[in-house]
């Protein structure tokens, strides 16, 4: 029978410390939120109700729903995501597999890097002028959508990338040794051993969307419309702009309205995150490595 030593029993005791810290700092992490969610379903909770989900805001909007910022919501995520995600996959197939590492491809890296840390207002700004102005789309949600691509778009490159890398060279000169060209492999490979990965940036890039303000503000979401849109040339109320007037800019609206707005907000995220994560724990149970 082994002895503990007095290095040992040091060890245990610093093992110890160690780990009591890092899951201080993990419930300091967490506590935020549930404590935001508590308040959030204490305060917004009465407001919930099918009416709430499926009806129109009325008497000024300070009653009624919320479904036309809902389904606009809906449509911007789905619009920017059918934009955002082709065009980073794309992008990110080309740095990971096919580009050599020189001054262009340094530069392509250096723009990315640099496009994910630029203000969500600049975004707005420059979706003013090219999409709004520029291309003739007005405000719509066709404008607002492609500036919130345009922004999310280092997420799914960066993300996609990485899975990308993931995927054991092995796979790839396996392929090669059978005859396969590059596209081949890249195809019936590397993609679907990497479909989770880049799902990863999907998740991200619905819960960024979904939140933002200031691009939309000026390129396609409005305040009120009595109409829902039927196209993407259409302008719409979106949640978190709806967040915001009910908030700061209508007066008499009842304290408990804001915080149901956000508590839909946050609950539409969350589905779609989950939806999302299941699905890439699907994918990842079906990996053979």
């Amino acid at each position: 029978m082994f002895r503990e030593t007095a290095l040992n029993v040091r060890d245990k005791k610093v093992q110890g410390l160690f780990r009591l810290l890092f899951l201080t700092m993990t419930l300091l992490l967490i506590l935020p939120v549930l404590v935001i969610l508590g308040m959030l379903i204490y305060k917004g909770g009465p407001v919930l109700s099918i009416d709430f989900l499926f009806t129109a805001p009325t008497d000024g909007m300070t009653a009624g729903g919320v479904f036309p910022a809902l389904l606009g919501t809906v449509w911007l995520v789905g619009v920017a995501l059918l934009v955002s995600v082709p065009i980073g996959i794309a992008a990110a197939i080309y740095l990971s597999e096919y580009a050599s590492d020189n001054w262009f491809t340094r530069i392509i890296n250096l723009a990315i890097i640099n496009l994910a840390g630029v203000p969500s207002i600049v975004h707005a700004l420059f979706g003013v002028g090219a999409f709004v102005v520029f291309f003739g789309f007005g405000t719509s949600i066709l404008a607002a959508s492609l500036t919130l691509a345009i922004m999310t778009l280092p997420v799914v490159i960066v993300s996609t990338r990485e899975s990308l890398m993931a995927v054991p060279q092995a796979f790839r000169e396996a392929c090669w040794s059978m005859g396969a060209t590059r596209w081949q492999t890249i195809r019936r490979v590397v993609l679907p051993n990497s479909v989770s990965g880049i799902l990863t940036g999907v998740i991200l890039e619905v819960s960024r969307t979904t939140g933002e303000t200031a691009p939309i503000m000026f390129t396609g979401a409005v305040f009120f419309t009595p109409f829902l849109p039927q196209g993407v040339f259409d302008q719409t109320m979106a949640l978190s702009l709806h967040l915001f007037v009910v908030a700061t800019q209508v007066p008499g609206v009842p304290d408990e309205l804001p915080y149901g707005v956000a508590l839909v907000l946050i609950g539409m995220v969350l589905l779609m995150n989950s939806i999302s994560i299941a699905f890439r724990m699907y994918l990842r149970g079906r990996k053979k490595w």
